[in-house]
């Protein structure tokens, strides 16, 4: 059982210095838009991640005119062992990590420790956007769960960037050199063929999980399928990368490999994000993250922590109260909920009794 006890969070996009504690396992956050409820929930996945779900760098996180931040926080484990978790950067560039006061030695052994799942608002373009965002998904997942995939996914982007580095270099200098290229392809195509491997591994288990999902909050019996898509399914990443040369060339990037991979959905055997209404759309992305959810508690052994932003805004009734029966009465997990209003998020809580905790910003 995975609780977050409390958060300090200093000079953190609008909060200069606040603390909350939370002491219940259903936390509803409630305020009107700029007051920081999304800020608040954003920092409860930055100590989960070490960075921000919603910021592309760390510089935008750091409250305005100040020249860093800190987030802490608190984890309990089996109501038990207790971690604190500290996270502070500089506006120089300089980022520290620490759990129970000893710094990490690399930031990405600390990603699974706390798993966590976020739902917000513009998670939909997952559905209807293009493949990165799908992309992103399943290795937020896999992440979590297995440290090797991760640290694959981090040689394969480090040697993609030096590659597409090297193709634009060709085209500014007028030089190529193919030894490079070479040796670059070659170091490509071994965490390739791995990351590609664990992908059509994990899809074959998460795939069954999204649809059961998707019918449960839907309350329909649509003919939903889901495929990993993936060039390295017909051809082996050698010979792709060969073909493809001329056109890197060409276009100063690598166009072809696991980093285009997709996962795509069909609805009634049609490509499902040019014919689904919007609330298809909300049952496949929330149906999705419930998936994730369900195999992270199943892989770690406890349920993550989950964090719903503006939830109410994007589900009908139906939908709410089905992901709310899932979420808090079938899984004992710690959730948190924001809402604008404070009645609607109060009635929706209440059948949960005394383990709802308001928190008023």
């Amino acid at each position: 059982m995975l609780r977050l006890n409390n958060i300090i969070l200093t000079q953190f996009k609008n909060y200069t210095a606040e603390t909350f504690d939370f002491k219940q396992r259903v936390v509803g956050i409630c305020g009107l838009n700029g007051k920081g409820k999304t800020n608040l929930l954003d920092s409860i996945y930055y100590l989960c991640f070490t960075k921000s779900y919603f910021s592309k760098t760390d510089a935008q996180n750091v409250q305005f005119a100040a020249d860093g931040f800190r987030v802490e926080g608190l984890f309990a484990e089996n109501n038990t062992q207790l971690h604190k978790v500290v996270c502070i950067y500089r506006t120089a560039g300089k980022k520290e990590l620490y759990i129970d006061d000893s710094a990490y030695e690399k930031f990405s052994h600390h990603i699974g420790r706390f798993p966590c799942v976020m739902v917000a608002p513009d998670d939909v373009e997952m559905i209807s956007g293009v493949s990165e965002g799908r992309r992103k998904f399943i290795d937020t997942i896999m992440s979590q769960i297995d440290p090797a995939y991760l640290q694959q996914l981090i040689i394969y982007n480090k040697i993609l960037q030096q590659r597409n580095s090297l193709l634009k270099r060709f085209a500014e200098q007028g030089n190529e050199d193919w030894n490079l290229l070479d040796v670059l392809d070659m170091q490509l195509v071994q965490p390739g063929i791995e990351i590609f491997e664990k992908r059509k591994a994990f899809t074959t288990t998460l795939i069954p999980f999204v649809k059961t999902f998707y019918h449960q909050i839907a309350d329909n019996d649509e003919s939903i399928s889901l495929n990993y898509e993936s060039s390295l399914h017909e051809n082996s990443f050698e010979s792709i990368l060969k073909r493809c040369r001329e056109r890197d060339v060409f276009l100063q990037r690598t166009s072809a490999g696991i980093h285009k991979d997709d996962l795509v959905a069909e609805l009634n055997e049609r490509p499902f994000k040019n014919i689904a209404s919007q609330g298809q759309r909300k049952s496949l992305l929330f149906a999705l993250k419930l998936a994730e959810f369900e195999l992270l508690k199943r892989n770690k052994g406890f349920a993550p922590l989950l964090l719903l932003d503006d939830v109410f805004e994007k589900l009908d009734d139906i939908r709410m109260k089905n992901l709310l029966q899932w979420v808090c009465v079938n899984n004992e997990c710690q959730v948190f909920i924001t809402d604008t209003h404070l009645d609607r998020l109060t009635s929706s809580l209440n059948i949960f009794g005394k383990e709802v905790q308001i928190i008023q910003l």
